[in-house]
């Protein structure tokens, strides 16, 4: 049984206990928002040693590091270092978008490489393969395509991104209303490049029921992905990307119905103004599927510091009510990410992740600031190194100059709150 079926039948899984303990919330809680679709815990039956994660409603904002190669440049060492960045800087999950190498052989490396829940997207394994055996992506036999999502499930695979929403209506909106940017997604590409070339209707879509099938059996979670997500600030929440939102919607209750998990993938390039309201319209028409965007990016013009661009659009998202945030790292349109990108890149989206949280009320967000201020107002060092969400690079600064007082070497021997409480006689540790 999946943990979705599970949780209807009243079933506490080791899953669902595991996440509740981590979140400090009461596993009936947790069983409740699996039951009803608004918590998901990617967790497929083949993965040993995997490390439970909750994405949903009242849990705390979760956040996931994309690594994997591309066709110039990546092998399994660098994959595996990259992993480990992710790793180190605490990020919730990892997703392998390998495009280049032996992409069954780095999948499964990772796999068995960490206790993260891992995801996939299918369709690039398959597409990759179609060019070696039949020439192109659009040559790909549908078969293929599900022989490949089989393999990655068998794997271990805990969820996978599939561009279930990307239909022939979808794509006829994309005509009506021309965009700057077209398509930006790589598997929204994919799928639209085979649709046009046979004529047919995208097989992700048509054979929905024979994914259900595959992701029941092995309890993959299926994020349903934003092939038409706006890919700039002109795009974004065009007739293309709200077409495919409501398909996704129909798409979401056909899973539950199945037995089978599902999240919902979102933009993407959004201004600022758009993006509460892009949540609350997934939020309704997707009947509260937890929310997974890709930043949203503030600005296009941010090359080289776009994780920044993200980190501002996935705090307004997480506080909002997106459950989960993809990062986006400083190398976002320039090159594939090195290790040290990886890491920028989780640490500034989970600073927007945490930032969301204490809007949302989850619980001990605001606990872990208080003691953050306690520790800043007692000018213990230690402490503050400790509670920042990057220990490394807080030590690093702290050390990089000596100070003439017990303040930082910013104010010396004026520390403002060191000659305040002097004169008002505040004890330390008092809020």
């Amino acid at each position: 049984m999946t943990q979705l079926e599970l949780a209807r039948d009243g079933t506490l899984s080791p899953e669902m206990n595991a996440v509740a303990e981590k979140e400090g919330l009461d596993p009936e809680t947790v069983c409740s928002g699996v039951a009803e679709g608004t918590i998901v815990i990617p967790a497929n039956i083949n993965r040993k040693g995997l490390k439970p994660c909750g994405i949903g409603k009242g849990l705390c904002t979760k956040v996931n590091a994309n690594i994997g190669t591309s066709s110039d440049y990546g092998d399994i060492n660098t994959e595996l270092e990259k992993l480990e960045a992710a790793t180190s800087a605490r990020a919730d999950t990892v997703m392998d978008l390998s495009t280049g190498g032996d992409i069954s052989a780095i999948r499964r490396a990772l796999i068995a490489s960490t206790s993260l829940p891992l995801g996939t997207v299918p369709l690039y394994q398959a597409g990759i393969e179609a060019i070696d055996k039949w020439g192109s992506i659009v040559a790909m036999p549908v078969n293929h395509l599900f022989n490949v999502i089989q393999e990655q499930a068998e794997d271990g695979v805990d969820f996978m991104t599939v561009h279930c929403g990307v239909t022939q209506k979808a794509v006829s909106r994309l005509r009506e209303s021309p965009r700057v940017t077209d398509v930006v997604s790589r598997g929204g590409a994919f799928v639209i490049g085979w649709m046009l070339h046979n004529e047919q209707e995208n097989p992700l879509y048509e054979h929905f029921d024979r994914l259900l099938e595959i992701a029941r059996k092995y309890d993959v979670t299926l994020s349903l992905g934003d092939g038409l997500r706006p890919g700039s600030l002109a795009d974004a929440s065009d007739r293309a990307q709200i077409e495919e939102l409501l398909t996704i919607g129909e798409l979401v209750e056909r899973s539950r119905a199945a037995g089978v998990q599902v999240m919902v993938e979102g933009p993407g390039h959004m201004p600022l103004d758009q993006i509460a309201a892009n949540v609350e319209l997934e939020k309704v028409v997707c009947k509260g599927a937890p929310f997974y965007v890709l930043g949203p990016l503030v600005t296009d013009v941010a090359a080289g510091y776009d994780h920044i661009s993200a980190a501002i659009g996935g705090t307004v998202a997480a506080a909002a009510g997106a459950d989960y945030l993809c990062y986006v790292t400083p190398s976002e349109h320039l090159s594939l990410p090195d290790s040290e990108d990886v890491r920028e890149g989780v640490v500034a989206t989970r600073i927007a992740a945490h930032a969301g949280d204490i809007v949302k009320g989850v619980k001990g967000a605001r606990d872990w600031d208080l003691k953050m201020s306690l520790a800043r107002k007692n000018l213990d060092w230690r402490e503050q190194i400790k509670l920042s969400i990057d220990p490394l690079r807080a030590e690093k600064a702290r050390a990089q100059h000596e100070t003439s007082g017990s303040g930082c070497s910013m104010c010396g021997q004026y520390c403002a709150m060191e000659l305040v409480a002097n004169y008002l006689k505040t004890k330390a540790g008092r809020c």
